[in-house]
């Protein structure tokens, strides 16, 4: 596996779109981190499978387990940000739990995020940036599929 932090490679932060079901729509795991919203994400340590690190950021920044990935381990994307230098990855998952901890981080001596929401979509939409309304955008395309075209 190349190193996530290699020079001649971009950094690569994987994380989750995390919904909840809500009596007739999802809901979306929204985290802010100074005046952004994004889904939970970091960076893939050496050694660690993008959907690890996916998994152990979400738990890190959240305490959620248990995800089921009802769609499977399809991902998606974001174009370079950071000067070009990251790209994100997501993948989508459900929680049937909406119980939301935001931990210190030991490196920081703080929570990574200073506030969480469940939103619906269009909250979602109206919190996101562009480069991050386009994986909410795919998670619909996602969703919309048949199970046996998953």
């Amino acid at each position: 596996m190349v190193n996530p932090r290699s020079a001649s490679t971009r950094i690569l932060s994987c994380g989750v779109v995390v919904v909840h079901w809500n009596r007739d729509h999802y809901d979306y795991l929204l985290l802010r981190a100074y005046n952004y919203w994004d889904f939970p994400k970091g960076v893939v340590e050496a050694d660690e499978l993008p959907l690890q690190a996916a998994i152990r950021e979400v738990e890190e920044e959240t305490t959620l387990t248990g995800l089921r990935f009802r769609w499977g381990d399809v991902y998606r994307e974001t174009h370079p940000y950071n000067q070009g230098r990251k790209v994100a990855r997501y993948y989508l998952a459900e929680s049937a739990s909406t119980e939301i901890r935001l931990p210190s981080n030991p490196q920081l001596g703080r929570p990574e995020h200073s506030e969480y929401r469940w939103v619906d979509r269009a909250e979602a939409w109206n919190l996101l940036t562009p480069r991050v309304r386009a994986i909410l955008e795919w998670t619909d395309s996602v969703m919309a599929r048949p199970p046996w075209r998953r």
